[in-house]
């Protein structure tokens, strides 16, 4: 059954056109991943079908059984209100009736438990799930959600992915984790120059269609090129509109002129630029870390090496960020130093983008930081690292606060790189980014010539770039993993299995022994005849020891007998061991007996 089909829909800003002839069907067992660079209009489209914006032309027919619930990218919240007060509001905006248990119980599942809290005094991760709740609560069919992982700990998206595949509806997303995508989506929808394209199939089906939709799109226009190179050469000779013929041909002309295919998107190739980089680069020393009653960190020790690549994982709140801010200096450690080298330079993504002027023109804010940069390539300007960064030159001049809000993440991460650091820290660099993005930047940072720290719920991206990860574990603890989150993953999931299998073996009471009277003491046949003749036999091997060490000493230039000789010696030793051991055993068991009788 169709859910939802939009026909035509047309959509612009600022003059801008996003979506051109958009046309999408919506089934009731569709579970859709939206991809697409950033600026291109997803978050828009989810916001036309959801109804929280209006479409400037096309239409949409609903299906009267469509009952749909609306997770947005950033949703609104109001400081001052609990947990519960703004959950009301939002399962008011879903329509749907739902038992105060069952909202709670949902914000437990997804980390939630201090329900008077005041929204003002969550993480924005903490936020999100508290709208996220009353989405997954509301009675729906269709799930309409903006990048619902984001700033979502690892075991909150791998539970979510769980619910998604057993939710009986269709979704339609907008995610830049593309684990998550591959495991969840059955339909990938990417929107490309203000139009859909739909393939059926995972992330991973998507990458090899995609591949040669592209090489069709390349060939056919080579050949709209090649017809245009003749016809223009045509034109050029003189040609009159005197027939009907001729004007047709002139016309079809001017068609193929208007027809320029855009083959994908402009290449976005991120070259590494950095400073020298000393020996010394960043020590860590006994570093804690307490607020009141609840230690962050305990006693963490590292030596950052030149070409690390360190992943951060842990629950929201567990002092992630903390410590990233402790190594920039930023936060007072309460016990333990960090000292970093004479050529150490930072570059500090942080996790949520620095104030930046939305009346600044885009090359300017990128030009103050710097007019060029030196890379392995050569020199670039700031206008030819934009271009790189999927900024073309029509945008250059275009305000920063008519950017979205993937594109400003974008532009604060080609000014982080463009002050050529030597270390990186990332704090969640995955954000809002889109997986074009993603995958140069992943790129850039295997070529990148220093270390890199990053903090990241995205486990493609830590698989992808990670060689070490830091673990953070109750109390404090910090423990480092080799390799990336699926390495420390499957070594983590041995340690708790050997925690159960030990917790079990405590609780299990011990089996009853039957009470047995304690036995006499006794020699049995060959013990009593072992016994009355151990002293004589070791007086024998001793003796044997001796005469052997003796002749070793005549033979001192005979390096054949000596060899002979010392095999027996070390043979006549191993028995004079062996007989000492039982010697020491008989002698007890003799003391045992004499004893009873007593």
């Amino acid at each position: 059954m169709i859910l939802l089909n939009a026909e035509h829909i047309k959509k612009s800003y600022t003059e801008k056109p996003l979506l051109m002839d958009v046309n999408l069907s919506i089934d009731q067992e569709d579970k859709i991943g939206l991809i697409g660079v950033n600026g291109s209009g997803k978050s828009t489209l989810l916001k036309i079908l959801a109804g929280a914006v209006d479409e400037e032309g096309g239409t949409i027919t609903k299906s009267r059984e469509l009952r749909s619930a609306y997770l947005a990218q950033n949703p609104p919240y109001d400081p001052g209100l609990s947990v519960m007060e703004q959950a009301s509001r939002y399962l008011l905006e879903t329509g749907s009736q739902v038992e105060q248990y069952q909202y709670q119980s949902m914000l437990t599942k997804l980390g939630i438990t201090d329900f008077e809290q005041k929204m003002g005094q969550l993480s924005g991760g903490q936020r999100k799930r508290v709208a996220m709740a009353a989405v997954l609560t509301a009675d729906s069919n269709l799930l309409i959600l903006d990048e619902p992982t984001n700033h979502m700990d690892s075991d909150v998206i791998i539970w979510l992915e769980e619910y998604l595949l057993r939710y009986k509806g269709a979704i339609f997303m907008i995610t830049h984790d593309r684990y998550f995508l591959d495991r969840v989506a059955n339909r990938i929808v990417e929107i490309d120059g203000g139009k859909l394209y739909s393939y059926d199939g995972n992330y991973d089906y998507y990458l090899e269609t995609q591949a040669a939709r592209k090489e069709m799109e390349l060939a056919s226009e080579r050949k709209r090129q090649a017809i245009y190179r003749k016809e223009l050469a045509w034109i050029r000779r003189g040609a009159k509109a005197r027939t009907t013929k001729a004007k047709g041909r002139i016309e079809r002309f001017h068609q193929l002129e208007e027809s320029k295919l855009v083959i994908g998107d402009a290449a976005l190739e991120m070259t590494a630029a950095s400073s020298r980089l000393g020996k010394k680069i960043i020590e860590i020393e006994h570093l804690s870390k307490a607020y009141g009653d609840l230690r962050l960190i305990d006693d963490f020790s590292y030596i950052l090496l030149r070409n690390d690549r360190v992943g951060i994982i842990g629950p929201n709140g567990c002092g992630k960020s903390t410590l990233l801010g402790m190594l920039m200096g930023q936060i007072a450690s309460d016990s333990g130093k960090v000292e970093k080298g004479d050529t150490v330079k930072i570059g500090y993504f942080s996790q949520e983008n620095q104030a930046l002027d939305e009346d600044a023109r885009v090359i300017r804010y990128i030009s103050d930081i710097a007019g060029t940069v030196q890379t392995s390539e050569g020199s670039f300007s700031a206008s030819q690292m934009l271009e790189r960064f999927l900024f073309p030159p029509h945008m250059h001049s275009v305000k920063i606060g008519h950017l979205s809000g993937g594109e400003k993440r974008r532009l604060y991460l080609l000014s982080i790189l463009m002050t050529a650091p030597n270390v990186l820290i990332l704090d969640e660099p995955t954000n809002d980014l889109d997986i074009e993005t993603l995958t140069v930047l992943e790129d850039y940072l295997d070529d990148f010539n220093g270390a890199v720290i990053a903090v990241s719920h995205d486990r493609y991206f830590l698989d992808r770039v990670t060689r070490k990860t830091f673990a953070f574990l109750p109390g404090g603890e910090i423990r480092q993993y080799n390799g990336g989150f699926t390495d420390y993953e499957a070594k983590h999931s041995l340690e708790l299995l050997e925690q159960q299998t030990i917790a079990k073996q405590e609780k299990a009471p011990e089996p009853k022994r039957r009470e047995t009277k304690p036995q006499k003491p006794r020699f049995t046949y060959n013990e009593q005849k072992e016994f009355e003749t151990i002293d004589a036999d070791i007086e024998a091997l001793e003796s044997r020891l001796a005469e052997a060490e003796a002749e070793m000493s005549r033979h001192a230039t005979d390096f054949s007998k000596l060899a002979e000789l010392q095999m027996e010696k070390e043979e006549l030793e191993t028995q004079l061991l062996e007989k000492i051991e039982r010697w020491t055993y008989l002698n007890e068991l003799a003391e045992e007996i004499a004893n009873y009788k007593k």
